[in-house]
């Protein structure tokens, strides 16, 4: 069984593995930065399971950023019945692609 974490960031929680890649919320930095997550809330080393309260004390997840992006477009429509009022909207949110080189349980 391989080493996984947990890991938090940008309000959501990702099962992060030693090459996996990961689409998060926007992390600011430029493509080739090493980020370190330190808000790790489980980690299995194959042997044993940490659980943090809320965090995994010392563990941390190292990764390096591979690109900035933004999402597919979100198309919304508001319409108000006998009032001639209507509005198209679309959002993109930024998004930051992580490639995982380290788990280290702590």
């Amino acid at each position: 069984m391989s080493k996984y974490a947990i890991v938090k960031t940008g309000g959501k929680q990702f099962r992060a593995a030693a090459d996996d890649t990961l689409i998060v919320e926007h992390i600011p930095g430029e493509p080739g930065d090493k980020i370190v997550l330190n808000e790790v809330v489980m980690v299995n080393t194959g042997k044993s399971v940490k659980i943090g309260s809320p965090f995994v004390k010392g563990a941390k997840v190292t990764a390096e950023i591979v690109r900035q992006a933004k999402g597919t477009k979100i198309h919304g429509f508001t319409y108000k019945p006998k009032k001639d009022c209507s509005k198209r909207w679309g959002h993109r949110q930024l998004q930051t692609h992580l490639k995982v080189t380290e788990v280290k349980a702590g």
